[in-house]
């Protein structure tokens, strides 16, 4: 059978496509990998589906073997990557075959990384997507990380045109962020005192961040309003919590909430605060909802014309 197997897991490694939308009402959150920019060049790279299934490698660790001749990508977090013992570079389509092993090893900036191969793994969808939720024990291989001798179906590919994303064209992590927010009805519920100074302070990232959500310390703020019904919750909104401390909930948050949120940080600045790590300094700033569909009208046209860049091997 054509496949990889998993020699070591790493410190957290999560089989992921695009994620499950539209399954909310079941109770059900989206997934997906935490710096989807970063995932998608990985398929784009081998030509996959942007859906194709791969692996998100958190904090570094993983090592696969090939069992079969196929090609692979590695993006995002920046850590050293070799086959068979070689150093090879990020960002850029490897040949690999039978016996060939795969390493990563910590990572220098940045915290996720993503594994894909040609055609994707080959896995099961549950409730439309292949995305591994710890929580509720979906996806990936029965809902659970990778384990030491898993065994992920690939398809056997021997010819594929080699690609490199030229390094100019790479994210750059663990600087001080700005997160572009888009308020939403509730901010009406914090004063105009307290509005400025959310935005105004500067927040650091804390230890309590994982895929649910980034819990983030500095001037506390307060709402007017202490009593509200749950209700749905949104990528990237900012829940503030009694403490004042407020909490960017992320891929794997929970469907339902009833702290007061602020507004939510827009997507492309989502998948950057994923990269950071504990410590990292960032701003909010507030944008206006055409500003955040422009901002992301215009990621769309650069990412395609950054595929106009990359360099045949």
């Amino acid at each position: 059978m054509s496949s990889f197997s998993v020699i070591a897991p790493g410190v957290l490694s999560l089989l992921q496509d695009s994620g499950r939308v539209g399954q909310s009402a079941l109770g059900l959150t989206t997934g997906g990998p935490m710096d989807a920019p970063s995932a998608s060049w990985a398929n784009r790279l081998l030509g996959n589906a942007s859906n194709a299934t791969l692996i998100e490698c958190s904090v570094g660790g993983l090592q696969l073997r090939a069992e079969t001749h196929s090609f692979i990508a590695i993006t995002g977090a920046i850590l050293p990557v070799s086959i068979n013992g070689k150093a090879v570079e990020q960002w850029t389509v490897h040949q690999v075959q039978a016996g060939d092993v795969i390493e990563l090893g910590m990572v220098s900036k940045g915290l996720r990384a993503y594994v894909a191969v040609a055609g994707g793994f080959n896995i099961t969808p549950q409730f439309g997507s292949t995305a591994t939720v710890l929580r509720e024990g979906i996806g990936g291989l029965n809902g659970n990380k990778l384990q030491a001798g898993d065994t992920l179906s690939a398809n056997r590919v021997i010819k594929l045109q080699r690609q490199r994303l030229p390094a100019s064209y790479r994210p750059q992590f663990n600087q001080t962020l700005t997160l572009r927010l888009i308020e939403g009805y509730q901010a009406g519920s914090f004063s105009a005192t307290e509005r400025q100074r959310f935005y105004l302070h500067s927040y650091k990232v804390t230890p309590q961040a994982d895929r649910m959500g980034y819990k983030l310390s500095g001037a506390a703020i307060q709402c007017q309003q202490t009593q509200l019904l749950s209700e749905g919750i949104c990528y990237g909104a900012v829940q503030i919590p009694p403490d004042g401390q407020p909490i960017v909930l992320l891929n794997d948050r929970q469907t339902l909430g009833g702290y007061p949120k602020i507004g939510s940080v827009l997507s492309l600045d989502c998948a950057l605060l994923a990269q950071a790590g504990a410590g990292t300094e960032l701003y909010f700033t507030p944008i206006s909802p055409e500003q955040a569909h422009n901002a992301l009208c215009l990621a769309k046209v650069r990412t395609a014309a950054i595929r106009s860049q990359l360099v045949s091997l």
